[in-house]
């Protein structure tokens, strides 16, 4: 269930509440006439069946809604109500399947933003990754990747894709690549400091590191379980069902990739830079492939059953 606050002209309201009056998804409804300071007007909250929120919220922007007042769009934890149930039960689709679209894009557009704690959890992640490749340390390497917020930015360069959203494909786009910069540039001064004080050498970047050799040897499985990864990784984000993000986190080889590459421009190891740029382009690339791929199925779908939807509320109004 999906909890609706709209804040309205009062010359809107009438026409807001009547859409939610007449929508069979809506199961709680109550206007607060002058309650809204700013802008002035009215305020009107609203219960909607989570799998029916894209269509109402379709209907408010087409109204300007969003141009000259609020929504605001709140996941409703635990909840009592017999209308409630009856209101989700008869929208089509499941409510733990649906896509709520204007959540998805705001958390695409928060995520996607270059920041200082950004740039910082970014860096801190990829010196990480540094020291578990110098330790030959697969625990420190899960560390680093659970640290790492690549996984915002990416997914949202999906979202822009199939929501056709230009603006945040270059913030998105531009946040992944100054983080990766910003993270290496720290990384490898941080590298070349520890070379000086002569608490690494060169044999720890380029010995065989049994633990870490796939950080620096990409293949076919890595362009796959980026693909697997982001998939889920993409239906935890837009579904009800938020878990499973850590085992994408670890599933991806991005930050200790970053971290390798680090290495290998402080010591002038040729090889650990071409192999770990490419494990990084191929995971990005995979993970890009299959955030578009899982939202345009999605969008497809839901598109489909706001359809189905809309003719049977077509239905019960004139009935």
């Amino acid at each position: 269930m999906i909890h609706l606050r709209i804040s309205v002209p009062p010359d809107l309201a009438d026409a807001v509440v009547h859409v939610l009056e007449d929508d069979p998804a809506v199961s709680s409804l109550s206007r607060l006439p002058g309650a809204s300071v700013k802008p002035p007007g009215d305020v009107v909250e609203a219960d909607v069946a989570r799998e029916a929120t894209n269509d109402v919220v379709d209907r408010l922007r087409a109204l300007q809604v969003h141009e000259r007042g609020t929504v605001s769009i709140e996941r409703m934890g635990a909840w009592m109500s017999r209308s409630g149930f009856d209101a989700a039960r008869l929208a089509p689709g499941s409510g733990a399947d649906s896509v709520v679209w204007a959540d998805v894009s705001h958390r695409a557009y928060e995520e996607s933003e270059l920041n200082w704690t950004y740039a910082t959890f970014m860096t801190l992640a990829t010196l990480i990754a540094g020291i578990a490749i110098v330790l030959d340390s697969q625990i420190l390497v899960i560390g680093a990747m659970v640290l790492g917020p690549e996984f915002g930015p990416i997914a949202a360069l999906g979202v822009a894709l199939v929501r056709r959203r230009g603006g945040l494909f270059r913030t998105a786009f531009r946040t992944l690549v100054l983080g990766f910069l910003v993270a290496i540039s720290v990384t490898t001064a941080a590298a070349l400091l520890g070379r000086a004080l002569g608490w690494v050498h060169v044999a720890a970047v380029t010995a065989d590191r049994p633990a870490t050799r796939f950080i620096y040897s990409p293949d076919k499985w890595s362009f796959i379980v980026a693909i697997i990864a982001a998939a889920a990784g993409v239906l935890s984000l837009t579904s009800a069902r938020v878990g499973g993000l850590s085992g994408v986190f670890i599933s991806v080889t991005t930050v200790p990739a970053a971290g390798n590459i680090a290495l290998g421009l402080a010591f002038g190891a040729g090889a650990e830079i071409r192999g770990s740029s490419l494990q990084l382009v191929l995971n990005i690339s995979g993970m890009v492939l299959a955030g578009w791929l899982t939202l345009a199925v999605q969008q497809a779908v839901w598109s489909r059953v706001s359809a189905y939807r809309a003719r049977l509320v077509a239905r019960r109004v004139g009935g």
